[in-house]
């Protein structure tokens, strides 16, 4: 833990997650996903941007869309507890 102590002081420094929905280029109508983390910096999200150019220029697989949620890296715990399992198939 001691490599994001000095982050962890910073503010607007959240963990950040990305999921990538992309068209694989031999089934255009299929859609993939990707999981993208990374600690970045809100609101702006440098890091996240800096990925999304390499995805465009790099990746062959078009994106269709980006879902962004984050989180500030120090807060207190959550506990939620449920009343129930629900599965779908």
């Amino acid at each position: 833990m001691q490599g994001l102590e000095p982050i962890l002081r910073i503010p607007d420094w959240r963990m950040t997650t990305a999921e990538l929905l992309y068209h694989l280029p031999d089934h255009p109508h299929v859609l993939q996903s990707y999981v993208w983390q990374k600690i970045d910096h809100a609101p702006d999200f440098p890091e996240l941007s800096r990925f999304l150019e390499f995805w465009r220029r790099e990746i062959e697989g078009p994106l269709h869309s980006v879902r962004v949620a984050c989180t500030a890296l120090t807060r207190p715990a959550e506990l939620r507890y449920t009343n129930g399992v629900f599965t779908l198939h």
